[in-house]
């Protein structure tokens, strides 16, 4: 199941040059740490650009101490859409990992009704011990990065319970699985740059749906896994709330992502710059 961290973290950390010029309400500039059991895995680098009628990501991550003197690997993400009646609708996804043992791609196109097109390289070895993808599964979906977005509609502070009342339903292009998301609490949070303030906490449950081999031990440790949480935190002058920092027990201890910086501010009424953000 580090294959979900993983890509959860890609999905955070993502990026893709596809910021382009638009009219924004708010913007955040992330940088993130990540770890597991106390133990730096990972950076990553999060530009999110948002307004009433679009939102658009880019991003950078990268392994970094320890995992580095075994494997070396960096991946981008990115992935853009409209915002309709208070939620958001993805158009495309792009994401490309690459290690000293592969490298791997995958692109996906969508509209209201689903994915329209797609390419995975390298393809998914169909298995007798794997799940298949229908076309029932590419339906009413969201791409990870978008997933990692949360739109709160209403006129109600969106940093409040409601933000947790929702089942996320991802399509990565591999498998499709849910994540079903309840309020935890509220708490404080403080990056070493920027934000400084209240945050909601989500407790998440994963239910693989496709794609996924039932019978692996890591698929049925994280069906299990009542200690999943993320902590969500506000862009400045939307309603819309992205991870400040999440954290998922496994069988070799506690993995977490946490922003070191995390600097947001309202831009309503100015253009902004085509850009994408930095490696960590």
């Amino acid at each position: 199941m580090m294959r979900v961290c993983l890509t959860a973290f890609l999905a955070v950390a993502v990026a893709g040059a596809m910021v382009a010029d638009a009219r924004a309400d708010g913007r955040l500039e992330a940088r993130y740490r990540m770890s597991l059991g106390g133990l730096e895995l990972g950076r990553a680098a999060l530009l999110i650009e948002v307004d009433d009628t679009s939102y658009i990501a880019s991003g950078s991550g990268r392994l970094t101490g320890v995992v580095q003197a075994v494997s070396s690997g960096k991946g981008t993400a990115g992935a853009r859409g409209a915002v309709r009646s208070g939620e958001l609708a993805p158009r495309s996804f792009a994401m490309e990992a690459v290690s000293d043992k592969k490298t791997e791609s995958i692109r996906l196109v969508m509209n209201g009704g689903g994915v329209t097109d797609m390419r995975v390289e390298p393809p998914v070895v169909p298995s007798l011990d794997r799940v298949p993808v229908a076309d029932k599964d590419k339906k009413g979906i969201f791409d990870p990065m978008t997933a990692a977005l949360v739109m709160v509609p209403g006129t109600d502070d969106p940093l409040s319970a409601k933000a947790c009342e929702r089942t996320l339903s991802i399509f990565d292009g591999r498998q499709r699985y849910d994540l079903t998301l309840s309020y935890e609490r509220m708490d404080e949070v403080k990056a070493e740059k920027g934000y400084a303030g209240p945050a909601v906490v989500c407790r998440i449950a994963y239910r693989p749906v496709a794609g996924h081999k039932p019978g692996r031990a890591g698929v049925k440790y994280m069906m299990k896994n009542k200690d999943m949480f993320v902590w969500l935190a506000p862009v400045a002058g939307t309603r819309v709330l992205v991870p400040f920092r999440a954290s998922v027990t496994t069988a070799i201890g506690i993995a977490q992502l946490e922003a070191e910086a995390f600097e947001t501010r309202a831009v309503v009424g100015t253009r902004s710059t085509p850009a994408k953000a930095g490696l960590p």
